[in-house]
């Protein structure tokens, strides 16, 4: 349950134990049958462990038939005494064995216990880790990414980021859809649950201390609304954002975007590509896809490159990028590569070993 705001109080200003549900940390993922299958195993491992204890010092208990204990009472005993039912027909006698049920069987009980009541038990120790990872996290976060809106736009550039090599855990999801950030939660992303155009939850997330903020929102005027909060946050990070106008796209970059891609021109140009030249737009989904194929990249000049033509290099290079300035391969610009520059070229990129094996 997530925790009310006090009056005047702020997210920022809140403990790591109060925001748990407002961010989440990504966990591995375990199946309930697996769960439960390891608490049948320790509570059986509990119960074994207590019945060789009492079988092997049998002649320390008295039973009240008085003809000693058999395996069959030993297992009776340790399921009677572990479950704290206890009906006392079968009793410690001797010193030895009364020592044994302080030192051994009354911790095996406890652990018993523990096992039968372990879903709550987990829940409890859940939200304390929880706890104590989100303040860790807060005091470490640095140069991460901050996707904001994690709808299809969201998820592709998320996508993108992954297949570029960027760690999930670097990687910070900001929308108001909780089964959107389950979703994010399940490949190994940061969430946290709050509107993008909020100061207090971009604050949250991190954004101050962002490399990247990613505005994936589905209306453009609160793509608008959070770029300007992400900028006036964060002065120097890189702000990509998208809008579904071109008519908008000034009002983005005033607002303090260094990129804007106009999503509905951009499918709208690959369909039209797409009814007279459609391999021509498979070559360009192959571009822009980063896990197997081409892929547009982006590397530092190396020194014995420098002086050379970017179009004698043996990579084939679209642009040279100089104090943040793209220069297009056939610019008088980029006639000549210099020191400091980086270049954009198209990259082989070869599947992981274990896709092409599952693709055969």
């Amino acid at each position: 349950m997530i925790r009310k705001n006090h009056p005047g109080e702020t997210l920022t200003e809140r403990p790591g134990h109060s925001l748990v549900g407002v961010i989440r940390m990504p966990d591995t993922v375990q199946s309930p049958v697996r769960a439960i299958l390891k608490r049948v195993i320790g509570a059986t491992t509990a119960l074994v462990a207590a019945v060789l204890i009492v079988y092997l010092d049998r002649d320390g208990y008295r039973d009240v038939n008085n003809d000693g204990l058999s395996l069959l009472d030993a297992v009776y005993y340790a399921t009677v005494s572990l479950s704290t039912t206890g009906y006392g027909d079968i009793t410690p006698a001797s010193s030895s064995a009364r020592l044994v049920n302080v030192l051994v069987i009354t911790p095996l009980r406890v652990l018993f216990l523990i096992v039968l009541v372990g879903t709550t038990l987990e829940v409890l120790t859940e939200r304390s880790r929880q706890a104590l990872r989100i303040q860790k996290w807060r005091t470490k976060v640095r140069d991460h990414v901050v996707v904001i809106g994690y709808g299809t736009k969201g998820r592709s550039a998320v996508s993108a980021l992954l297949g570029d090599g960027v760690d999930p855990g670097s990687v910070v999801v900001v929308d108001t859809s909780q089964e959107s950030l389950d979703a994010a939660s399940a490949i190994g992303l940061v969430t946290v649950h709050g509107t993008g155009t909020s100061n207090d939850v971009l604050r949250v997330a991190g954004v101050p201390r962002a490399r990247a903020v990613v505005v994936a929102a589905n209306r453009d005027d609160t793509a608008v609304l959070v770029t300007l909060t992400a900028r006036e946050l964060a002065p120097k990070a890189q702000i990509v954002a998208s809008v579904r106008e071109r008519e908008n796209e000034h009002l983005l970059r005033q607002s303090g975007a260094d990129s804007v891609v106009v999503s509905s021109e951009t499918a709208g140009r690959l369909l039209g590509m797409a009814t007279a030249t459609p391999t021509v737009v498979n070559m360009v989904e192959d571009l822009l896809t980063p896990d197997s194929g081409l892929a547009i990249a982006e590397r530092d000049v190396e020194r014995s490159e420098v002086g050379g033509s970017p179009r004698h290099l043996p990579d084939i290079v679209l642009g040279v990028v100089r104090d943040g300035v793209l220069y297009r391969v056939d610019a008088p610009e980029a006639d000549a590569v210099e020191a400091g520059d980086r270049l954009l070229y198209v990259k082989k990129v070869t599947p992981p070993k274990d896709s092409r094996e599952s693709k055969d």
